[in-house]
């Protein structure tokens, strides 16, 4: 298997700047183990309110690519890059179980500037407690590209970046490359937007996630840069059905996993 993709994309980078065809398959799928706990605040969160997602969100992990390919010397041109990463349809195929644990926690918290005009003396950082959530992944997470809306040279790329990706969101959630596969169709235990039909046997719970806008520029979404990403068109939030459902709870946690006749269903054709 790994030869095969190996040469499949030293095939794609001769087949430079064309949209994928392939008559095999349909869906690169990238699998990764977690190794730690994770932790991704949604994106419209307030910094003290610390619920996290079950998964990463498909900006979480084109990010996690950029990073690479920069980090590695993969790309020339970062903003191009980003332009094709932002047509890129990527679902998330979620691991069996999550068991999300609350705890509250002492912080430093930054001084509001309109205090610190009315006190002078008080410090930069303040004490304060808030809320924050982590969670236990069992099982494989699966990052999964729809090969016809990406370039044979993206693919290439993504054959490269992805055995160095180490974390997705928050740092210190890591894991551990496994291995990628191709394959016809992906079951009902990866993400759908809620705008695709098909879920009427759906079983888990609606999330926000965001992902690149039509129009991202690396500028915009550059921590170094002063350009300020605009909603909509640097980044946007798709109403997703994540197939991971409620199944116990108790003191300080809540467990979802997916139900077993989901691994059998097929989501997307």
């Amino acid at each position: 298997m790994a030869g095969a993709l190996a040469t499949d994309a030293q095939h794609a980078t001769k087949q430079k700047g064309k949209r994928v065809r392939s008559s095999r398959s349909r869906w690169l799928v990238f699998q990764f183990a977690p190794v730690s706990l994770f932790a991704l605040k949604p994106s419209r969160a307030t910094s003290t309110a610390g619920k996290t997602l079950l998964i990463p969100t498909p900006y979480a992990v084109k990010m996690g690519i950029l990073d690479v390919s920069l980090r590695h010397a993969l790309t020339d041109s970062p903003g191009d890059l980003v332009r094709t990463l932002s047509k890129a349809d990527l679902r998330i195929g979620v691991p069996e179980h999550a068991c999300v644990t609350g705890t509250i926690q002492r912080i430093r918290q930054q001084t509001r500037d309109e205090d610190r005009k009315k006190d002078p003396d008080l410090p930069p950082y303040r004490a304060n407690i808030a809320m924050r959530e982590c969670l236990h992944h069992q099982g494989t997470l699966r990052v999964a590209f729809d090969e016809r809306s990406c370039t044979s040279e993206l693919v290439a790329l993504f054959m490269a970046a992805a055995p160095a990706i180490n974390y997705f969101g928050k740092r210190g959630g890591f894991f551990q490359y496994l291995g990628a596969s191709r394959q016809d169709s992906l079951d009902l235990t990866f993400t759908q937007p809620v705008s695709d039909s098909g879920h009427g046997e759906f079983e888990g719970h609606r999330a926000i996630l965001d992902d690149f806008g039509p129009s991202a520029t690396f500028a915009a979404l550059n921590s170094f840069s002063a350009t300020k990403i605009e909603r909509g068109v640097d980044r946007v939030f798709v109403e997703t059905l994540v197939p991971l459902a409620f199944f116990n709870s108790g003191p300080g946690f809540i467990h979802f996993r997916v139900e077993r006749e989901l691994q059998s269903k097929p989501a997307a054709p």
